[in-house]
């Protein structure tokens, strides 16, 4: 398994996701994010329908130095939808997702991946969203296929050196259990489920990949946005994809007042919060401009006092 960095980017954001950007804008993202010493991006077909690949393949070039994975369990097929907006992702390429976790469907979607991204392997392949948060009726169906047929082809792409390690990217605990009951995984990018608002991951989850050898990727660590920034200053704020309802906004402002009594800013503490887990690996926020990837360095290394993580955790009790 590789040796993951504490700090990596999300790419969702130069997919396009909630807002459009252009190539200019998403090359000098991630420029920025490697003059700032970031080497890990995580990407996926999904993200703007191979849009996110192909910026980061183009921004990436040839460097040998960086870490990437990627994701399977979407196949891209060409449509002829003309809305600007879908799966919330805004101008993006004409493709629709498709489920498909099928042997045939790794080999394929790993090498679509491969020529967007212009690289002859990825360090990590992830199984995209599997569970029944997201397929619900058709979980036990989509799950088999996965084991039957899914898995032991990504099995095989690790034993033969075609992708560094695998494993699968989800934003539910509960089909963590349920494969690491049944199979060896070597990472878990596990989105918005160990953050300071949703620590649904904290009893079961995270003591289970210390004993297993699992390493935690914490995607999400702002929990969609609501994090992300004071919450004084105003604006929509996103949980879980959504816009916040207001037990959630008053949870979140709860933990900020409680924080504000050191001088630590909300978004510093939810950016490091995942790290003082030693089942987490590395945590990859999504950035969508250069300030943003200096702000990610910045609260990375930005000191959080003892006595502000104990106020978060009676708050918390």
């Amino acid at each position: 398994m590789v040796d993951l960095p504490r700090l990596g980017m999300g790419t969702a954001a130069i997919g396009n996701l909630y807002r459009s950007m252009t190539d200019a804008e998403a090359d000098a993202t991630v420029c920025a994010a490697l003059d700032a010493g970031i080497r890990f991006f995580d990407t996926a077909p999904h993200y703007g329908f191979g849009l996110a690949e192909e910026r980061l393949g183009r921004a990436l070039g040839a460097r040998a130095d960086v870490l990437v994975s990627t994701k399977v369990g979407r196949l891209l097929v060409p449509t002829d939808d003309g809305r600007r907006e879908r799966h919330g992702f805004v101008d993006a390429r004409a493709y629709e997702p498709i489920f498909d976790y099928s042997s045939d469907a790794v080999l394929r979607s790993l090498d679509e991946s491969l020529g967007r991204l212009g690289r002859e392997r990825v360090d990590m392949l992830l199984a995209h969203d599997i569970g029944e948060l997201t397929h619900g009726a058709q979980h036990d169906a989509t799950l088999r296929t996965f084991l039957d047929q899914g898995y032991p082809a990504m099995r095989r792409l690790r034993d033969a050196g075609a992708v560094g390690a695998i494993g699968i990217g989800v934003n539910e605990v509960a089909v963590c259990l349920e494969l690491l009951a049944r199979i060896e995984i070597d990472v878990i990018l596990l989105a918005g489920r160990y953050t300071l608002l949703d620590r649904s991951a904290a009893d079961a989850l995270l003591p289970l990949c210390v004993a297993k050898g699992v390493r935690l990727i914490v995607g999400g660590p702002y929990n969609s946005g609501i994090l992300a920034q004071p919450l004084a200053d105003g604006g929509e704020r996103r949980f879980d994809y959504a816009p916040a309802g207001a037990a959630t906004l008053s949870r979140a402002r709860t933990l900020e007042a409680a924080l504000a009594r050191f001088g630590v800013p909300l978004p510093v503490a939810a950016l490091q919060f995942p790290l003082r887990h030693p089942a987490v690996a590395s945590v990859i926020p999504g950035m969508a401009s250069p300030a943003e990837v200096a702000d990610n360095v910045g609260r990375l290394a930005a000191i959080v006092p003892d006595d502000a993580w104990a106020a978060l955790e009676d708050v918390a009790a």
